[in-house]
């Protein structure tokens, strides 16, 4: 098993400069009277999936919406490839390419597969993008290109539907999945940001969803998943962040930390990085040594899935 992350761990960032994609230091949001981040830490490189995990409360929400634009941090600083940037909205984080799946995948209904791709950027004829997906009085849509692009897209991922002109709602959970995060990845996009994806799936969905993902990677896409799942973090993640009342806890190498360790970092069982000087603050490999014994309280009512 652990062969196994490492021989990923070493193709994924094969190549891969040392600059992270996209790098986040020292950010802190504020609602009211409600601290939601603390000087949090995080960063993605291209051909790596990173898991962000923390129980409810965590700050997870609050600084995923950071990097896709939602909201401005307080303080703190984002890098795109080592250049410090300002994301002021959803458009600016398209336009660097920060591509975001939320949990409930904003997809339509009542329209085709190829339809929900290109939602929002309609091709016009000549293969241009229409601006905001206004075609004006005239302004004709390529369907042809739109629907051969939607194929290309979908082979690439090696994603598995009966037709590109089936209504979504005519699809299974982890096809529907399957189709937000094709969209994710039509453009130029370099990380995607992947929230709960396989909240609510069934088993062979959820091994649907989690391949997709490590398609991704192989791809050299940097994936940021949000999962309280962690035999699915576990399953497909190189890093692991730690976030813990909006907290910064640690990264954590994915082949070298156990489940139970992982938990005590999310409940404050034991100390992370940020709070324990003895432990490297840089991608630790969390030992039994430093990261102690946890209570087997904590192993029983904590350890699921």
């Amino acid at each position: 098993m652990a062969t196994a992350h490492a021989e990923r761990t070493s193709l994924a960032r094969a190549g891969t400069p040392g600059t992270p994609l996209l790098e986040l230091r020292g950010i802190s949001k504020r609602f009211g009277a409600v601290q939601a981040l603390t000087e949090v830490r995080f960063d993605v490189s291209a051909g790596e999936v990173v898991a962000l995990v923390g129980d409810n409360g965590a700050g997870k929400s609050t600084l995923i919406k950071i990097i896709s634009g939602i909201y401005r941090p307080d303080t703190g600083t984002v890098r795109w490839q080592g250049r410090e940037v300002s994301v002021g909205s959803p458009n600016e984080a398209a336009a660097l390419g920060i591509a975001t799946v939320y949990q409930d995948l904003a997809l339509c209904d009542n329209l085709d597969v190829v339809a929900n791709l290109f939602l929002g950027r309609e091709l016009t004829a000549g293969g241009a993008l229409s601006p905001l997906g206004r075609l004006g009085a005239l302004g004709v849509m390529d369907e042809v290109t739109m629907e051969r692009q939607a194929v290309e897209v979908l082979r690439r991922l090696s994603v598995k539907i009966p037709s590109v002109r089936i209504p979504i709602a005519s699809l299974s959970g982890g096809q529907r999945q399957s189709v937000a995060v094709a969209r994710s990845v039509l453009g130029d996009n370099k990380v995607v940001l992947l929230d709960e994806p396989t909240a609510a799936l069934g088993v062979a969905q959820t091994h649907e969803v989690l391949e997709l993902i490590k398609r991704l990677r192989g791809q050299g896409l940097g994936v940021v998943l949000i999962s309280h799942n962690l035999a699915d973090v576990f399953e497909v993640a190189d890093r692991i962040t730690v976030l813990r009342l909006g907290r910064w806890v640690g990264t954590y190498d994915a082949g070298t930390t156990s489940r139970e360790q992982l938990v005590g970092f999310m409940t404050g069982a034991v100390p992370g990085s940020s709070e324990d000087p003895s432990v490297s603050s840089k991608e630790t490999s969390a030992s039994p040594e430093k990261a102690g014994a946890m209570p087997w309280a904590v192993h029983s009512s904590m350890i699921r899935g």
